[in-house]
């Protein structure tokens, strides 16, 4: 039997959404490019819904958004709670029109594998465990990157970034014995150095979701 030359299945795929809260497209690409400078492989070349659901104005220029998003290797795929003026505008521009899902506490799945790694992991290099849980038996040095889309335990010093809950995963954890990280993150809320030393907990410390903030709680030594 000849297989079909095409199939159209049913899928699901976890996209970040951007929230867009204002009109001043210069304020955007700035802020846009202090976001991206703290992770850029985490980042470049994501696929991105755009959620405008804070701009009301007939007169927002979507085409000079989505020229500032591309300039930076982001992929717009469409938008979403947009006003009828920029959703007909969208559609000529080519992007979906997108509907709001249920929440993301409500997406994600338990994590089906566990990755170990048994050894530091050095600056430059960036160690991910897709759809599961990342072990560090080591440290994590400054400039190196570790991304879960579980939680994140490392059995050493945190200097570098840990990025749990990549997929959307709330419940996601980041676990340390010494944390002087750069930067930690769960499901896209993330902490920089200056947040974390605010902390006294964050020398050796569990770091989780409370609501749409970060805490830190600290481990019995």
């Amino acid at each position: 039997m000849q297989t079909p030359s095409l199939e159209l299945k049913g899928s699901s795929f976890t996209l970040s959404v951007l929230h867009i809260n204002s009109q001043d497209l210069a304020v955007i690409a700035t802020e846009l490019d202090s976001k991206l400078a703290i992770a850029p492989q985490f980042f470049i070349g994501a696929p991105l819904v755009v959620n405008l659901s804070a701009i009301q104005s007939r007169d927002f220029d979507l085409l000079g958004l989505k020229e500032i998003l591309t300039h930076r290797q982001l992929i717009v795929v469409g938008i979403t709670s947009a006003s009828p003026t920029i959703n007909t505008m969208a559609k000529s521009m080519g992007l979906a029109i997108i509907k709001s899902g249920k929440s993301a506490s409500n997406q994600p799945q338990l994590p089906k594998t566990t990755k170990i790694v048994k050894q530091n992991v050095r600056s430059g290099q960036q160690v991910y465990a897709k759809n599961g849980d990342l072990i560090i038996v080591g440290a994590v040095g400054n400039g190196a990157e570790v991304i879960a889309d579980g939680s994140i335990h490392i059995y050493g010093t945190l200097r570098g970034k840990a990025m749990a809950g990549a997929a959307g995963d709330k419940n996601a954890v980041i676990v340390a014995h010494k944390i002087e990280a750069e930067l930690v993150s769960i499901a896209g809320q993330y902490w920089l150095t200056e947040h974390l030393q605010q902390n006294e907990a964050a020398k050796s410390g569990c770091i989780r979701l409370e609501g749409d903030s970060l805490t830190v709680e600290s481990l019995p030594l």
